[in-house]
């Protein structure tokens, strides 16, 4: 996926700013189900070439993603979807 016309639902030229659009396209793709829990993603220099962004917005958009808790890094292993909070 080199750019987005290879990545359904993301607009580069959209209004709003790119990192926020990775971020929710992202987090789309864990909500539908298509990244499960526990899932690895893909490195952030591999999440910007498939998106066709810059590896700084990637790094920005996986800040975003871990402040929704829907992601958490674990340092030297990768960036891994969390499962949803139960209900308390």
């Amino acid at each position: 996926m080199s750019d987005d016309r290879d990545t359904p639902g993301f607009d580069r030229e959209g209004p709003d700013l790119v990192y926020v659009q990775v971020a929710d396209h992202i987090a789309e793709r864990i909500n539908t189900g298509e990244l499960q829990p526990g899932a690895r993603l893909p490195s952030e220099h591999d999440l910007a070439d498939q998106y066709g962004v810059a590896y700084l917005t990637v790094r920005r958009a996986t800040r975003e993603l871990r402040e929704r808790g829907l992601i958490r890094t674990v340092h030297g292993k990768g960036t891994f979807v969390v499962p949803p909070a139960g209900p308390e």
